[in-house]
């Protein structure tokens, strides 16, 4: 079996460019939150975080009284659906960096700074395992285009959890991977640090351990299948002293599962305070909140779900249908090559195993293929397996038609990285071949030809000019510029529509509205109309804010966006002004404005590409 070289330190650069990488992401989208409206589940956080903040003051000016079990309840009771952790950092944010530094024109970017580090820091996680597992092209490739995806470019702004767990959740999975490619303690600690922040960050995070464990498990059987075949043929004192170190694998799995079994739980445990008191009825209440959880309409192919059965087709339409084609595209090819590096030598050794039961004939045929085969080469981390089960694990949820489907992408979003250094390790491999293919062009032919080539004008500085560009950064950054051009394109102009963003292979938003698909979801999008309503609504005026939920028009007005004379209501009669947020189980709230305010016609419409998305009547009836 051939040796993968000893891996190297964490070289500075390398960290530079991760720091890089997360310091402009995080910049990006402190730049463009300022026109993003806030979420219904955004407000519901807002308050709950206010109540954890003011814990947070109490504890440091008395904590006794502060640890007292009924003032941690009365705290922390709030929204006790959900862990803490990611609240108390928007608790946090608030309290240090707004209320006291005053760092944030706006207090809502104050609660939502946290997930947009978060989400910084993910893209920066996904660089640094693409460069380890791979090479830098392929690192800063998969970190580019996990950036770019349109739906997760959303959720990265926002005061929710759905991005903060896709970068604890790659933490947990890279921790492991290194537990098993480095050995060591540190590793396993850090594996089950990561398991016990992602458990206090949200509920997808026990599919962490079924895929750990599953591929724990494969690592043991692929070892045992290729491991024979690195022994050396010769004499045994030879042999043995030529034979590579003993897999090693499985054991360091178990260690990295140890830690995540023990020291996971203690740290979701020590970080939720509402779960120090009564804590196993608490936590079945969580579990049996999530596991039961009610059903929330949804579109899907023109058709609105509510009630299961779920369609299995949800996730992979919805994928093929909000991340980027390039991406797609590169990452079946990573998958792929991947998939043929790993299962075509283990599959004709075992062939060969079980071929004397098939004659002479069919042993002869499959050592020949498995002569024929190079052995993969060594990888105790069993990386391509890892990324794989990781997006498998995830995806697999929405084969049950139980699975609710009411939340779109963001609940699949977990595979994202995975996809991403996939998609990573194609575009390096690509790049590759593009410089053999130069090298080739520049290597000076035989004979007549030869001579021909070098007599023409300049031929032998065109030889040396693709010679130069085969090995110079050139070729990496034409192709990269070709490849990342499209999502950063798609992502920019879908700001700030994102979650009615759909690729060209549905027709993009316009396409994705005539097959049914849904438009728009959370109340998010009256930010988009703030402008409008300061301009046109009365002065002590009335809107019925729909979907919007009444925490985040509160925050809106607490920005400044919008005039504090505005006041938002609950019901569309009586209103001076009713949005309408487009989905077709609400069609009901459009008829009850338009029989309300004496007309059919909205005043306006704000939408992506033509696409309708939020509409504002407005009362002809005053």
């Amino acid at each position: 079996m051939r040796q993968a070289a000893r891996p190297a330190p964490l070289a500075l650069a390398d960290g530079a460019i991760a720091l890089a990488f997360a310091a402009a992401y995080v910049a990006l989208l402190l730049a463009t939150a300022g026109d993003l409206g806030y979420a219904r589940d955004e407000g519901f956080y807002f308050f709950a975080a206010s109540r954890y903040g003011a814990w947070f003051q109490a504890l440091l000016e008395a904590p006794r009284a502060a640890l007292d079990p009924g003032v941690i309840d009365a705290a922390w009771s709030v929204n006790h659906e959900h862990p803490g952790l990611i609240k108390s950092l928007f608790a946090l944010s608030n309290l240090v960096l707004q209320k006291r530094l005053g760092l944030f024109a706006m207090e809502g970017t104050s609660y939502r700074f946290p997930a947009m580090v978060l989400s910084g820091a993910g893209v920066a996680l996904v660089y640094l395992w693409g460069t380890q597992a791979r090479d830098r092209i392929a690192g800063a490739s998969a970190a580019a285009l996990f950036a770019m995806m349109p739906r997760y470019f959303y959720h990265a702004h926002l005061a929710c959890f759905d991005a903060p767990i896709v970068t604890v959740w790659a933490a947990c999975a890279y921790a492991y991977w290194r537990s098993l490619r480095d050995g060591g303690a540190l590793w396993p600690v850090l594996t089950g640090v990561t398991f016990g922040l992602a458990l206090d960050t949200k509920h997808n995070s026990w599919f962490l351990p079924i895929v750990c464990v599953a591929h724990a498990i494969a690592v043991e059987l692929t070892e045992r299948i290729v491991a024979p075949a690195a022994v050396p043929e010769g004499p045994p004192r030879e042999a043995a002293a030529a034979a590579p170190a003993p897999p090693r694998g499985g054991r360091r799995a178990l260690a990295a599962l140890a830690a995540m079994a023990t020291i996971g739980p203690l740290v979701f445990y020590a970080l939720w305070p509402w779960i120090w008191r009564d804590t196993l009825p608490r936590l079945r209440e969580y579990a049996s909140f999530h596991l039961n959880h009610e059903y929330y309409n949804m579109e899907f192919l023109g058709r609105n779900y509510w009630t299961p059965p779920m369609p299995r087709a949800y996730a992979p339409v919805m994928t093929a249908a909000t991340v980027p084609v390039v991406t797609l595209c590169l990452f079946a090819a990573g998958l792929c090559a991947s998939a043929r590096a790993l299962l075509l030598y283990p599959l004709a050794r075992a062939a060969a195993r079980l071929a004397p039961a098939g004659g002479e004939r069919a042993l002869a045929a499959a050592r020949a293929l498995a002569a024929r085969l190079r052995p993969p080469a060594r990888d105790p981390g069993g990386t391509a397996l890892l990324w794989f089960l990781a997006i498998a694990a995830v995806y697999g949820a929405w084969l049950s038609p139980s699975t609710p489907i009411f939340g779109g992408t963001k609940h699949w979003m977990t595979a994202y990285p995975f996809i991403a250094l996939f998609a990573g390790a194609a575009f390096s491999a690509a790049v590759r071949r593009a410089r053999l293919a130069l090298r080739a062009l520049a290597r000076p032919r035989r004979g007549a030809s030869a001579r021909a080539d070098l007599a023409a004008p300049g031929g032998g500085a065109r030889g040396s000019a693709l010679a130069r560009a085969a090995r110079g950064p050139l070729v990496p950054a034409l192709l990269g510029a070709a490849v990342i051009a499209a999502p950063v394109a798609e992502t920019l102009h879908a700001h700030p529509w994102a979650l009615s963003s759909y690729t060209p292979l549905v027709g993009g938003a316009p396409g994705a509205a005539t097959l049914g698909l849904n438009r728009s979801f959370w109340g998010y999008t009256t930010g988009a109309v703030v402008a409008y309503l300061n301009e046109h609504v009365p002065p002590r005026g009335t809107v019925y804010i729909h979907d919007t939920a009444g925490q985040a028009w509160d925050m809106l007005l607490r920005d400044g966006r919008l005039r504090k004379d505005i006041r938002g209501v609950g019901a569309v009669a009586g209103a001076d002004f009713a949005l309408y947020h487009h989905e077709k189980h609400m069609l009901g709230q459009a008829y009850q404005a338009w029989v309300a305010f004496g007309t059919t016609s909205p005043d306006h419409i704000a939408g992506l590409d033509g696409v309708p998305v939020i509409l504002v009547y407005r009362n002809t009836m005053r």
